[in-house]
């Protein structure tokens, strides 16, 4: 599967920072994109293809609040995915 540049981007960020939780908003403001631009390639290139999942959470805030995000993690498939292997010709 072919990636565009910017969706392999986002692939390697979350690949790179698979051990951390990490939302839409924290990929958007590593990689200098809009958060709506990562929801939509995590969205279409990875979450309908099986290689990346959101996950419901909770974080606190520094003033004790808590916020529900959606964290963005691997799949099984996600973490063997290669993004530099080349489409396969049936």
């Amino acid at each position: 599967m072919a990636l565009k540049e910017n969706s392999k981007k986002v692939f390697e960020y979350v690949k790179k920072h698979e051990d951390e939780n990490i939302t839409a908003k924290d990929i958007a403001k590593a990689l200098d994109f809009d958060p709506r631009s990562v929801n939509g390639i995590v969205t279409s290139a990875f979450q309908r293809k099986g290689l990346m999942q959101r996950i419901d959470a909770e974080v606190e805030n520094s003033d004790g609040t808590h916020d529900k995000v959606k964290l963005i993690k691997l799949t099984d498939e996600g973490r063997e995915f290669d993004p530099d292997a080349p489409d396969e010709k049936e």
